[in-house]
């Protein structure tokens, strides 16, 4: 057994703790199937009851009228584009119900930064939705409540809070990119930095508002940058679980698609599927105090989101009824139920529909 297989290892069993640069080792030198069998092996540890989760919701994007133009995304549009929109109550209505009926419980709802829409839109939209529908609101990344605190004048923490008493259940990680400002002074200059990403989940930590966080991975980072974007994640989960606060559910790592975009002149193709599966196995050897890893089947499709089982993961994310951004970007993956508990089962896992706080809806 090699040396860096047995610091996966020792990871895996809770022995010791991955340091930084043992991660980069990891990264850049490890053997694809040893730091799988750790992964795997940890995962095993965390979540010895052998299921993997998955939920049956909706991504509804309530506007792609944005501000920041960030240069790996397809889907915004500037505000008077005439592609741009802010979708009609009743559109928005529609598909909450259309997920209701095909058994969803939750909608991911995010939307681009709009110059115009201030806190109260945000409240009056949220107040509506809940007193006409039983539906968990997984809703605005860290960059849309930085956002809408400027716009409206006030503090992120009063936006979480008025969002929250409004009927937001849990924020989502959107945004995240690389938590490194070297990348995101490239690729997202005019949105949050790192520093407020994190602030914002530290805020929505200490209101209790259930978070997860993101990676998007193969732009124009380097291996030591995924790493410090985990370290700070891992260090944010430090103190919620100190402050005796909800935290992060998941970390969920995926892949840039250059398609369409402006980054696409710098990145001809996206993270090979290997690439995608090393990085997958490091998060969940690092991320030790973060309960679930998510398998990006959306970008990698579902024979790697498969794979990533093995690697890892414990969760398949969402069925997405409907996914708009990472589609303008030229990668259209859509599984149904039938076919994520066939991938779960298939894999030696006993398929379990979740809800977004991770508690069991059905099982299969």
């Amino acid at each position: 057994m090699t040396a860096l297989a047995e610091i996966a290892l020792a990871a895996a069993r809770g022995e010791r703790r991955l340091t930084d640069a043992e991660a980069v080792e990891l990264l850049r030198d490890a053997h694809t199937l040893d730091l799988g069998a750790a992964a795997g092996l940890m995962r095993d540890r965390l979540h010895p009851e052998r299921e993997v989760t998955f939920i049956v919701d909706r991504n509804v994007n309530y506007t792609n009228v944005c501000v920041s133009g960030c240069r790996f995304c397809a889907f915004y549009r500037p505000a008077g584009h005439p592609e741009a929109y802010v979708l009609p109550p009743d559109e928005l209505y529609a598909k909450v119900a259309e997920t209701l009926e095909l058994g969803g419980t939750s909608i991911l709802l995010q939307g681009g930064l709009h110059p115009d829409l201030k806190i109260e839109w945000y409240e009056g939209m949220l107040r509506e939705l809940k007193s006409r529908f039983p539906i968990h609101v997984h809703g605005f990344g860290p960059p849309e409540i930085v956002h809408i605190a400027r716009v409206s004048g006030i503090s992120t923490a009063e936006v979480l809070r008025r969002l929250r008493d409004a009927g937001l259940d849990s924020l989502p990680g959107g945004g995240a990119e690389i938590l490194v400002d070297r990348v995101r002074n490239h690729v997202s200059p005019h949105k949050a930095t790192s520093t407020q990403w994190l602030d914002v989940m530290r805020e929505a930590h200490k209101l209790d508002i259930s978070t997860t966080a993101t990676m998007m991975f193969g732009g124009v980072e380097t291996l030591e940058e995924r790493v410090e974007h985990m370290r700070r994640v891992r260090e944010v989960q430090e103190e919620a679980l100190a402050g005796d606060h909800v935290g992060f559910r998941a970390f969920i790592p995926w892949s840039f698609q250059p398609g369409n975009t402006e980054l696409e002149q710098e990145q001809a193709s996206a993270a090979s599927g290997w690439d995608y599966l090393r990085t997958l196995a490091v998060s969940r050897l690092y991320l030790d105090n973060v309960p679930s890893i998510q398998a990006s089947w959306v970008t990698q499709g579902g024979k790697v989101g498969q794979v990533a089982l093995a690697f890892g993961a414990n969760d398949l994310g969402s069925t997405m009824i409907e996914e708009n951004v990472v589609a303008a970007a030229g990668t259209r993956h859509m599984l149904a139920r039938d076919e994520l508990v066939r991938l779960a089962r298939d894999a030696g896992f006993t398929p379990v529909q979740r809800d977004t706080l991770y508690r069991e809806v059905a099982r299969f």
